[in-house]
């Protein structure tokens, strides 16, 4: 299995980059949170799960190793494969994906597009007992976590072509709207607002 891959990004697409490495260009599909940290000529580490059809080999990419545990997790549940399991961890960040299957929470689970309750159902009783709850958030820092949060989405846009100022008023609208400090969430919505604008 190819666990990892180090190196230079030669594009960024929609849903892949290719990432050059030892001379060969690999392209790793991924979800668009982890497509927008990339940026085209800088160096990359994605974590990978690589798999294997009869007549494909896929390269799978995730910004850490906990996110590319689940998306492994997932596909052992009947009627889930890599591309549905790639969708839950773009809509659902880990945390939110663990709590709503230690919940039983069919709700949050089906906002993913092609995840329908019966889908959802068997992610909680075959998961339930493997993926454990979200830790629980220590009394902390919610405005550094605020502060985090922008920083890093502001960035995703800007690599992603937007103007920085453009994109700073994006996120600060949505921070405003939902303060919860979720990346991948406050990545989307303000994608979703900067293309209702252009």
């Amino acid at each position: 299995m190819i666990a990892s891959v180090r190196g230079r990004v030669l594009s960024v697409g929609l849903d892949h980059a290719v990432v050059e490495v030892g001379g060969v260009g690999l392209a790793v599909h991924a979800a668009p949170a982890t497509l927008a940290t990339l940026r085209r000529g800088e160096e990359a580490q994605l974590a990978t799960s690589l798999v294997v059809r009869e007549d494909s080999l896929t390269l799978f990419g995730f910004a850490d190793t906990e996110a590319r545990e689940l998306f492994v997790l997932l596909q052992t549940v009947s009627g889930i494969g890599p591309r549905l399991a790639l969708a839950i961890l773009a809509v659902l960040e880990p945390d939110k994906l663990r709590q709503a299957v230690a919940e039983g929470n069919l709700t949050v689970l089906t906002q993913v597009p092609g995840v329908g309750r019966k889908s959802a159902e068997r992610m909680v009783i075959e998961l339930r007992d493997k993926i454990g709850a979200a830790p629980a958030q220590a009394g902390g820092e919610p405005a550094a976590d605020g502060r985090r949060v922008r920083a890093e989405v502001c960035e995703a846009l800007t690599g992603l072509g937007f103007p920085a100022k453009q994109a700073e008023r994006a996120v600060d609208a949505v921070l405003a709207e939902d303060g919860q400090p979720d990346t991948s969430a406050v990545l989307r919505r303000a994608l979703a607002a900067l293309g209702r604008k252009r």
